[in-house]
């Protein structure tokens, strides 16, 4: 938990310098992680030297945590599953789809989902009940006001003007 307080103080070049010891080499190791496709890896390795720190440290962490999960295919799976929807074809077609980044967003809100319900047919933590409110006292009334009496009304009003 400290780390992660110290990393928000940080900005992003002093923890790439930090973490990385420089953009060069976070830069190579994203290279390394990522699957270039068509591209080569020099070309990618140029493309990247001029993403900011920022997006570098987010593509590594996502490049990491995919090649953990074992590759695009098995996160698709392993997201589907989550989401007890494994079966539908349809469904895993369109997560096929979506990014990694994407994807590992679905999962962790699919696990969080997943545990909160978790928790609550566990009964490990019951919720804690609010005390009731006691209920607002009732104002007390105004005494109606009393009504002028209707010559005072009409003295007091400006006679209209006629029209010429």
């Amino acid at each position: 938990m400290a780390a992660a307080a110290e990393a928000l103080k940080t900005g992003p070049l002093a923890r790439v310098k930090e973490e990385f010891g420089g953009k060069d080499k976070l830069v190579d190791k994203i290279v390394g992680a990522l699957d270039s496709g068509d591209e080569s890896k020099d070309e990618l390795r140029k493309r990247l030297l001029g993403v900011s720190n920022t997006k570098l440290i987010r593509l590594f962490s996502v490049a990491t945590k995919t090649k953990q999960a074992g590759g695009h295919d098995k996160l698709v799976a392993s997201t589907a599953e989550k989401l007890n929807r494994g079966k539908d074809k349809d469904f895993v077609a369109k997560l096929d789809s979506y990014s990694d980044g994407r994807l590992l967003d679905v999962l962790g809100a699919a696990e969080r989902r997943n545990g909160a319900a978790k928790l609550k047919t566990d009964g490990a933590k019951a919720p804690v009940a609010r005390a009731a409110r006691a209920p607002k006292p009732a104002a007390p009334k105004a005494a109606p006001k009393a009504q002028k009496p209707a010559a005072k009304k009409a003295a007091g009003k400006k006679p209209a003007k006629k029209k010429r």
